[in-house]
């Protein structure tokens, strides 16, 4: 099964949603801000990156850019997961797609496995 790298500095979040995606099959990776991503990034690489947007340290959108702007990661797509209903409109997005907070367990499974079919 595919792993996914699973980012929000919530404890509640990434212990819910990465009981879901264990439960559904996935290997789970966590990290608690997008500094944290970056460090598991270097280490391997996983079939999709599913983050926050509004962290300390470095933020959803700053770790997009980081990933996008990295020749070795800039393949892996990237799931925004967050309570931002609208994402920014300003150039050409960082990511592969929005998903609201609170998104239905379904939902959330069906878009983490479409992602994780694209790399």
């Amino acid at each position: 099964m595919p792993t996914v790298l699973l980012v929000d500095d919530e404890p509640d979040m990434l212990f819910v949603w990465r009981h879901i995606l264990t439960n559904a099959g996935y290997t789970v990776r966590v990290a608690v801000n997008g500094v944290a991503a970056l460090d598991q990034l270097r280490i391997a690489r996983p079939q999709l990156v599913v983050t926050d947007w509004m962290m300390p340290v470095l933020n959803g959108n700053e770790l997009c850019r980081a990933i996008r702007s990295d020749q070795e990661l800039c393949g892996i797509p990237v799931l925004v997961f967050t309570a931002v209903s609208r994402p920014p409109v300003q150039g050409r997005p960082m990511w592969d797609e929005w998903l609201v907070k609170p998104a239905s367990r379904d939902h959330f499974l069906a878009t983490v496995a479409r992602l994780c079919m694209r790399k």
